[in-house]
């Protein structure tokens, strides 16, 4: 859609549409659900691919040189931060909610109130979710 609508792709105009409009989508709930197979992440980055190869100052230039003079990370980068700042939130208290959820079934604490135990799980659905 931002392709067919917008005659001019500068970098200026095409990556706020594209953070704004279209990463949100990408992003959504990556803590619940996470993509674990190779072919779905790519599916999934080759969004991002597709949003940078619009911008005309940048042709000619591989994915990542792209990605880099945008400044921007990888998805699969993304969802690991966010993975990491919900861990955070959860085990210093900032999320209330979930730390009822947390301390009584998906994290098995040992010692001290911040070594983890990682549950095994025999099905990849266990596995690959934040949760678990």
């Amino acid at each position: 859609m931002i392709k067919r609508s917008f005659q001019n792709r500068s970098k200026d105009i095409i990556l706020p549409l594209y953070k704004s409009l279209v990463r949100p989508h990408l992003e959504y709930c990556v803590q619940a659900w996470r993509t674990h197979l190779v072919k779905d992440i790519k599916l999934i980055e080759n969004v991002q691919h597709r949003a940078t190869k619009m911008i005309t100052d940048l042709h000619g230039l591989t994915y990542e040189q792209r990605r880099s003079k945008l400044k921007l990370t990888t998805l699969e980068t993304k969802r690991l931060r966010g993975d990491l700042i919900e861990m955070f939130k959860i085990l210093k208290g900032f999320d209330t909610t979930s730390l009822d959820i947390a301390t009584n079934q998906l994290f098995h604490r040992r010692d001290h109130s911040l070594k983890l135990f990682k549950f095994r799980f025999n099905t990849n659905i266990g596995k690959f979710c934040f949760c678990k």
